[in-house]
């Protein structure tokens, strides 16, 4: 068997991924789904490490019509994402005998660990898949930021961004022209330029100034994340230098 294209990567996962049609809440489904398609990576050799949103719970931009602070508001987001990261540890452990570990930024001894890097490594060279949960503990940051953060502490060849809805970088919005093209490929000074928003500015430029490549796909559909780790390129390659 040819040998997959990546040792390692770190998949981005919006909660919206696992909310299904609703947007809101968690879907058995969609979150069956996602388990699987983690877990068809892990098959390949390739170690796995998950960064997981909360927005299916709770977004910061929320804040203002609960009539509570920003701060306040990215808490309880990342609380979220810690309920996520158990609920999909869930999923996980029903369909494989592989260890899979819990790691938030915010301290939970009782249901997970806390996240230190030096561990999530062995915790990755030993073959478990690894959840990483509560961003970087601080308010006033997507889980855009922390997903190219993770990828890099965690040497990660690459970092699999699963959208929903939309199967790669358009030049237009593809819900609103049917005539929007998608971009095979991009640079990130490209992506900025043209006004990408798939990720954060912040996260482009940190993943532009580490040479860190980004996959951008649709998390509905079935087989892209294991066939982009085994050298397919499927929907948009973002990386620091054209391909």
């Amino acid at each position: 068997m040819t040998a997959p294209r990546y040792r390692r990567v770190v998949v981005k996962l919006s909660g919206e991924a696992l909310a299904g049609p609703s947007g809101a809440g968690t879907d058995p489904a969609s979150l069956a789904h996602v388990a699987t398609e983690v877990l068809s990576v892990a098959e390949l050799g390739v170690g796995v490490a998950v960064v997981v949103g909360g927005g299916n719970f709770f977004r910061g931009r929320m804040a203002e019509g609960w009539g509570i602070s920003r701060a306040e508001a990215d808490n309880i987001g990342m609380l979220g994402t810690v309920m996520n990261a158990l609920m999909l540890r869930g999923a996980l452990t029903s369909r494989t005998e592989t260890d899979v570990r819990v790691m938030t930024a915010i301290p939970i001894q009782s249901v997970a660990e806390p996240f230190i890097r030096l561990r999530a490594l062995r915790h990755l060279e030993r073959g478990l898949i690894v959840l990483l949960a509560g961003g970087i503990g601080q308010p006033y940051v997507t889980t855009d930021y922390p997903a190219v953060q993770r990828a890099l502490e965690l040497d990660a060849d690459a970092l699999l961004v699963a959208k929903r809805g939309v199967d790669g970088v358009y030049d237009s919005d593809p819900n609103v022209n049917p005539s929007a093209k998608r971009y095979a490929s991009l640079t990130y000074d490209e992506a900025i330029a043209v006004g990408v928003r798939v990720m954060d500015t912040s996260a482009f430029v940190l993943a532009n100034e580490q040479s860190l490549t980004m996959h951008v796909f649709d998390v509905a559909a079935v087989g892209v994340m294991r066939e982009i780790c085994a050298g397919a390129d499927l929907g948009t390659r973002i990386s620091a230098k054209a391909a």
